[in-house]
């Protein structure tokens, strides 16, 4: 039968100091059986013997003190380490690393870091944005943003809310352009095209027709895979872009932004949080995703509603139709 060789030198170094099996037994929360047999296999693996027994006391013999002597420092920096593990994982203090997507999340990031950081000062956020799906057990991962269900195995997904794609122009380009009426009057029009940082390839339009989703190939007046080159140019007139709720909320409700086929609006698909097994997880891992479930779900700083979409894009046409 193998040997458990960190039971039975616990076993046995908790035998010498309370001179009893019986009470090492109890103290470990083990039978006296399982303690008997921890200390005779420890024993025969080592080939000698470590106490004279009698039918009332136990004492180390020689050899058994010179073992004591040499395991007790290593004992004790074990206990020492398992102590500070349990203290690390309870407390919400030091390194969390956090993952997400580089394209459109940095507003959603921060509003939940912000108050996080403030709260837990003593928390460090280690935080990678990339649109690469990494591996969540190389990249060390504690939490997660996603846009989409996680294709990793064994990990837990919660759904914040649903990103929304809009197509939007600035007051200044309808002033120039004109405003499409449908989907197909997009063909005249100038627009932008977001170029996926990973293969390279251009992204189609994800539209909304009737209650699906549809891929619509657009003509780029411009492409690029950096969202913030995309926003300025539509924020300066220059193109008609597809953009996030995530983005575009606060300057359709500024005014900056218009609206336009709102029908065809996608919310198809949602952002995400997600994390390994809860009870594994150390406690500053627990509260940043407490806390981002608690700012995000169903935020409406990112998703604009229905009627507001339709009464900015009114807005927006009968503006133009003045000018």
């Amino acid at each position: 039968m193998p040997i458990n060789e960190l039971r039975s030198i616990t076993t046995f170094a908790k035998t010498a100091e309370l001179g009893s099996l019986r009470q090492a037994a109890a103290a470990q929360g083990i039978t006296p059986q399982a303690a008997s047999q921890a200390l005779a296999q420890l024993e025969q693996h080592l080939g000698i013997r470590l106490f004279h027994r009698t039918t009332r006391n136990m004492s180390l013999t020689d050899e058994g003190q010179q073992f004591l002597e040499a395991a007790e420092p290593a004992l004790a920096g074990l206990q020492r380490a398992m102590h500070m593990a349990r203290r690390a994982k309870d407390e919400i203090a030091g390194p969390l690393r956090i993952v997400g997507p580089r394209s459109t999340f940095l507003p959603v990031l921060w509003a939940v870091l912000e108050g996080f950081c403030g709260e837990h000062p003593d928390v460090q956020p280690d935080v990678q944005l990339d649109d690469r799906i990494g591996n969540w057990v190389e990249d060390r991962v504690d939490v997660g943003f996603r846009i989409g269900l996680s294709p990793a195995e064994g990990v837990v997904a919660r759904r914040l809310f649903p990103l929304q794609l809009i197509i939007c122009a600035a007051p200044e380009y309808l002033r120039r352009h004109g405003a499409p009426d449908n989907l197909n009057q997009l063909a005249s029009h100038r627009c932008s095209v977001f170029r996926y940082p990973v293969s390279g390839k251009l992204m189609p339009w994800r539209v909304k027709v009737g209650e699906s989703p549809v891929l619509y190939e657009v003509v780029p007046a411009l492409c690029t895979n950096e969202e913030e080159v995309e926003t300025r140019a539509v924020l300066a007139g220059q193109v008609l872009g597809l953009l996030t709720g995530i983005t575009a909320a606060p300057h359709i409700r500024s005014g900056r932004l218009v609206p336009l086929l709102t029908p065809h609006v996608s919310d198809h698909s949602s952002v995400f949080v997600y994390y390994g097994s809860r009870p594994a997880q150390p406690a500053r891992a627990r509260a940043f995703i407490e806390h981002a479930v608690s700012r995000l779900v169903d935020n409406k700083d990112f998703v604009l509603s229905a009627k507001e979409l339709t009464a900015a894009e009114a807005k927006g046409r009968k503006a133009l139709r003045r000018n």
